[in-house]
């Protein structure tokens, strides 16, 4: 059962339960707080299959909140960064790390893909996550309180969020950027996997607002 103590924390202010129900269920009203449960969600990934969080258990999960359209984004993915993203997701998919893309992007929203063109994109970039998540509704992306794109999130094998902020130090949509970064996903997921508990906890999130439903 979920702990539903709330703890202060600099991300907690910023979390926000959503409301809408599409192709989503969260099935939690905690927030999410690092140190504490990773709150239950499901939904439905670009093929229409569904996927729980609690499936995962007892594995390292990353959550990744995308947007193809934003330059934040692009610049994670895009040749110019040799797929900065895609090697990630590829590198750590690899050593058994469950990798969910989530796309909370709102169907008015010019930045909107359908399920197939989204998982078209995905595919043009060879990206590689386990799986792409739809959450038109938002509902996933409040629980989790998911600013921008990208927003990364790492959960541990014993369900608990140890994980939340950007994927490095470096705040800028510039590829050349990079290479002198501290990438935190690569960071933490390296400390996790070798049996340490993860020296940066919370970083600043940055990149594009997620364009959620009003």
């Amino acid at each position: 059962m979920l702990n539903r103590r709330t703890f202060s924390s600099s991300l907690s202010a910023a979390m926000l339960v959503g409301t809408g129900l599409g192709a989503v269920q969260a099935q939690s009203s905690v927030m999410a707080t690092v140190g504490q449960s990773a709150p239950e969600f499901s939904a439905l990934d670009t093929a229409g299959k569904s996927h729980k969080l609690s499936d995962f258990k007892g594995k390292l999960v990353v959550l990744e909140w995308t947007n193809p359209g934003c330059p934040f984004v692009r610049k994670h993915y895009s040749g110019d960064s040799a797929g900065n993203m895609q090697n990630l997701q590829k590198e750590f998919t690899g050593k058994g790390v469950v990798w969910l893309a989530i796309n909370s992007t709102e169907t008015g929203s010019t930045d909107y893909l359908a399920p197939a063109k989204l998982a078209g994109w995905m595919g043009e970039k060879q990206a590689r996550p386990t799986a792409t998540l739809m959450d038109e509704s938002g509902k996933i992306g409040q629980l989790y309180g998911a600013k921008t794109t990208p927003h990364m999130y790492i959960v541990s094998p014993q369900g608990v969020l140890v994980y939340a902020g950007g994927i490095d130090s470096v705040a800028s949509s510039r590829v050349d950027d990079i290479k002198t970064a501290t990438n935190y996903v690569r960071q933490g997921l390296n400390e996790a996997l070798g049996g340490k508990g993860i020296s940066v906890a919370t970083s600043r999130a940055y990149g594009c607002s997620v364009k959620y439903k009003a």
